[in-house]
């Protein structure tokens, strides 16, 4: 196994992460984005009232896309279980 090859697979691994990450991320930051808005304009400054819609989104954001991040994620594991045959020799 070459440096290209575990270069290769450090790749792969940090766009899968990226890939699952990216949409929970996204939510919270356009849900809190939002919510920041609503208080500076409301003038109301209460540190909590931005974690339930930021739980509530990242949580449909899990029953939506939950399957694919899954499918996503099996795949690319049975790859690295199809490659481990050539990574020893």
């Amino acid at each position: 196994m070459s440096i290209g090859d575990v270069t290769a697979l450090l790749r792969g691994g940090i766009l899968h992460v990226l890939m699952l990450g990216a949409p929970l991320l996204l939510s919270a930051l356009v849900v809190g984005l939002v919510v920041a808005i609503l208080q500076a304009t409301t003038s109301i400054q209460e540190q909590t009232l931005t974690f339930v819609p930021k739980v509530f989104a990242i949580l449909t954001i899990l029953a939506l896309l939950g399957g694919l991040g899954f499918s996503i994620l099996r795949d690319y594991t049975i790859e690295l279980f199809r490659q481990i045959p050539s990574m020893v020799r």
